[in-house]
C-alpha cells in the first residue's frame, strides 16, 4: 500500500471515530498525515503500567485489555478496547506514569500519533480541543457509573447490563480470547460467581448460553433485572 493510499485509510477511518468525526475534513486529513502504524500480536504488550506512555492510540482493527495488576499478581480488567476506540488520551495531558497495562487480545493494528503534534494541532485548532475535552469528560462519567454499578448493583444485575450493552440484534458473540475469566474480571468478580449469574439468566429464560455467544431472549426483562442507568 503506498503512503497516500495508507492517508486515505486512516482519514477515512478517522470520519467515523467519534473523537474526530465532526472535524473539517482538512483537519482529519492533517492528523492522518501524523500518524504511525504500529501492529501487536496476540499478548503483546503495548505499554506497562507504572511506565510512561505520551503518545495517542487509535485502533483499527483487533481488540485489547487495559488491566490493573495487584502487588499479589491477581489481575482486574478495567476495560476492553475495540476497533474505532481511542485510548490514552490522558496520557497526552498528564505528566505521570501510565494508570494501567494495555494488552493485545488478538492480532491488532493502532494508530499513533505523538504527544508534541496533538498539542501543536490544539494550539492552531481550538476545535479539537473541545472535541477532547468532550470525549474525556464521557470518559469519566463512564468510570463514575463503573464504581456505582459494582458498589451498588448485584452481579446478575451487573452481568444483565453488560449484556445490553455488548449485543448486537439481541446477541452477544464472544471471540475466542472473550473467555468467562476475562468476563468474570471486567464485571468485578470470580468465574464460579458468573457462571451462577448466568445459569440464573438463563434458567429464567432471560437468555441462552451457547459456546461461542449468548442468545438474549427476553430483552425486556433483562432490562428490568440490570435496573435503572444511573
Amino acid at each position: 500500500m503506498s503512503t497516500d493510499d495508507a492517508i486515505n485509510q486512516i482519514k477515512n477511518t478517522l470520519s467515523t471515530v467519534p473523537y474526530f468525526a465532526n472535524l473539517d475534513i482538512a483537519l482529519i486529513e492533517t492528523i492522518a498525515q501524523h500518524m504511525k502504524v504500529q501492529q501487536y500480536d496476540t499478548g503483546q504488550v503495548v505499554f506497562l503500567e507504572g511506565e510512561q506512555d505520551v503518545a495517542l492510540y487509535i485502533v483499527h482493527t483487533g481488540w485489547l485489555k487495559a488491566v490493573k495488576t495487584s502487588p499479589d499478581g491477581r489481575e482486574q480488567v478495567l476495560h476492553f478496547i475495540g476497533s474505532g476506540e481511542v485510548f490514552n488520551a490522558i496520557g497526552v495531558f498528564v505528566e505521570s506514569t501510565n494508570p494501567a497495562t494495555v494488552i493485545a487480545l488478538e492480532p491488532t493494528t493502532v494508530w499513533v500519533i505523538q504527544q508534541t503534534v496533538i498539542l501543536k494541532l490544539l494550539d492552531q485548532h481550538p476545535e479539537l480541543g473541545r472535541v477532547i475535552i468532550q470525549r474525556l469528560a464521557e470518559r469519566v462519567q463512564q468510570l463514575i457509573h463503573m464504581v456505582e454499578d459494582l458498589s451498588l448493583r448485584t452481579i446478575e444485575a451487573r452481568l444483565a447490563r453488560y449484556l445490553i450493552e455488548q449485543s448486537t440484534e439481541e446477541q452477544l458473540s464472544r471471540p475466542r480470547w472473550a473467555t468467562q475469566a476475562e468476563m468474570a474480571n471486567r464485571l468485578g468478580t470470580v468465574p464460579d460467581v458468573l457462571n451462577r449469574a448466568l445459569r440464573s439468566l438463563a434458567k429464567d429464560n432471560l437468555i441462552r448460553v451457547e459456546r461461542h455467544q449468548i442468545q438474549i431472549l427476553d430483552y425486556k426483562g433483562l432490562e428490568t433485572r440490570a435496573g435503572p442507568d444511573k
